[in-house]
């Protein structure tokens, strides 16, 4: 009912929704679902963007983004009551909150939706952000989490991948917020070693903060292109829709793998796979014994990207 009367919303004014998403690049990929259903259930209606500087550019260029908000942690109170100003200027049809239980509260909107106040046991992260859409949609299933190229994320990958012969691309991304999420550089250096024969090249991917991680793969028997630090996120995730398959720790780049359809192994030492592995269709989990990640041997790694790879050999 709440679906239908926002349909009949007649306004002289521009039909605009606000969602007010998160900051870590992972968590933005996971809300995309959320996106993507808002669009496809109000066709011709605009989705003005709450986000941080660092994740706004992985929604920016999708056909339903309209006005990008940056919010910056370490803003001033002037600049943050400015942002709040400008976000009052504009009447929202609805407003998604899913950073916190107040900023929706203060803007101007017809309807106003939170997720839920408490973590829902046994759900993904993707289920409990689309959750927030259940008093419009209430029978809708969250679709693939999905991310939206350019051209110019196009050509730059192009011109990146120039550097690699053949087509049958691993990407590899061997770095993670934090060091207790990293599986040992050794191991993936054997695992390059095992995968070798099947691959033309690999693509190392990552941060600046990651260069050492990424430094330590190179020198191996495939052909290489070392990224580190180099790409915008854009074209980070115009590599990995090129990519054959990745494999890396939890972090977010394995996040844009799944949501670019690109085949993805995720190495899990310490987390909640169950709640933060990628979401998709080809995407597949190896847990550390007893979270540690140094116990986990290359060959398990590999005999689990072998299984991956079989099972999407049409793709």
């Amino acid at each position: 009912l709440l679906h239908r009367k926002i349909m009949r919303t007649n306004s002289h004014e521009p039909r605009r929704l606000l969602v007010i998403t998160l900051s870590n690049i992972g968590d933005v990929v996971m809300t995309t679902p959320l996106f993507e259903a808002l669009a496809l259930a109000y066709p011709n209606t605009r989705i003005d963007i709450f986000a941080d500087a660092r994740s706004a550019s992985l929604l920016a260029s999708a056909p339903y983004a309209g006005e990008i908000f940056l919010y910056n942690k370490r803003a001033g109170w002037r600049d943050r009551a400015a942002l709040l100003k400008a976000l009052r200027r504009r009447r929202y049809l609805v407003v998604v909150d899913l950073r916190s239980p107040i900023l929706g509260r203060l803007l101007r909107a017809d309807v106003r939706l939170r997720k839920p106040h408490q973590r829902i046991e046994g759900c993904h992260a993707v289920e409990e952000h689309f959750a927030a859409l259940r008093p419009l949609l209430a029978e809708l299933a969250p679709p693939p989490c999905r991310l939206h190229l350019t051209q110019d994320n196009i050509n730059a990958a192009a011109r990146l991948l120039d550097s690699l012969p053949g087509h049958h691309w691993l990407a590899v991304a061997p770095g993670a917020n934090w060091p207790g999420k990293k599986w040992p550089r050794e191991h993936y250096r054997q695992l390059l070693h095992l995968a070798a024969p099947h691959f033309d090249g690999v693509m190392l991917l990552g941060s600046a903060q990651d260069r050492d991680d990424i430094a330590a793969l190179t020198g191996t028997s495939l052909p290489t292109l070392n990224t580190a630090g180099q790409t915008d996120l854009g074209t980070a995730a115009a590599l990995l829709a090129r990519a054959r398959a990745f494999v890396g720790n939890d972090s977010g780049l394995g996040h844009m793998a799944a949501a670019m359809n690109t085949p993805t192994l995720t190495v899990f030492g310490p987390g909640q796979p169950n709640r933060y592995r990628p979401w998709g269709d080809h995407v597949r989990t190896v847990l550390a014994p007893q979270e540690n990640l140094a116990a986990l041997a290359p060959a398990i790694v590999w005999a689990a990207l072998q299984s991956l790879l079989a099972q999407t050999s049409a793709r």
